[in-house]
């Protein structure tokens, strides 16, 4: 008997048990375009912002991160603050991490590694301990790094000037959360490479707070 060709058996595994197998969608590409849409340009950037530092955080501290982990993570984490995607009183990485099947749903994303980006997703905020592994270490710190310093503040003062919603994020509150909540933020990190980092923002920070001072009259004209 020959040998079935190639294209014959593509053929055959397109069938399970007489029935056409369903594609699934390359899953980073749904998830960036999926990520762009909910979030529009400010928060898809931070994503993308996170993906970068974890991995950059994780190559000077010589750490090994899985690449799949890290990009779902980074990107997906903040999907349970999102309004249709909120569960009343839950914090939003619980929310999302809850949520992972279904903004992967159809998608070709490795099963096995679901549990690891959910870790990464719960524990990612600078007020809680993040989980055992690297990838939810380094996502925790790039996270808490891309609130402050230059970035920080950036994204902040774009966030006071485009709030569609008018929940109250002034330039009065940005220099309170830049005085009094950046502090605590800085404080969260928790790898080497991470603290290191932290303490060049830190330095932005309280350069770009002492000139603004300066320039406002203390912040009164501000």
């Amino acid at each position: 008997m020959k040998r079935a060709s190639a294209s014959l058996l593509a053929v055959g595994l397109i069938f399970v048990l007489g029935q056409p197998a369903i594609a699934q969608e390359a899953w980073r590409d749904h998830v960036t375009g999926f990520t762009a849409k909910l979030f529009g340009h400010v928060n898809d950037a931070h994503g993308q912002r996170n993906y970068f530092w974890a991995k950059k955080l994780a190559v000077i501290d010589h750490v090994t991160l899985d690449d799949d982990v890290i990009f779902a993570a980074a990107y997906l984490h903040d999907v349970g603050s999102v309004e249709g995607w909120q569960v009343e009183g839950q914090e939003h990485g619980d929310t999302a991490a809850s949520k992972l099947d279904q903004m992967l749903a159809g998608t070709d994303f490795p099963k096995e590694k679901m549990d690891r980006v959910r870790e990464a997703m719960r524990t990612h905020m600078f007020y809680r301990t993040p989980g055992d592994s690297p990838e939810a270490r380094y996502l925790h710190d790039a996270d808490a790094l891309d609130n402050v310093g230059t970035v920080g503040i950036a994204w902040l003062l774009e966030a006071v000037n485009t709030d569609p919603k008018g929940s109250g994020l002034t330039s009065t509150r940005a220099i309170q959360i830049l005085t009094n909540d950046a502090p605590k933020i800085e404080a969260g990190t928790v790898t080497p490479a991470g603290k290191a980092e932290m303490a060049t923002r830190i330095a932005e920070r309280k350069a770009f707070m002492e000139q603004l001072s300066r320039e406002t009259d203390g912040f009164k004209a501000f």
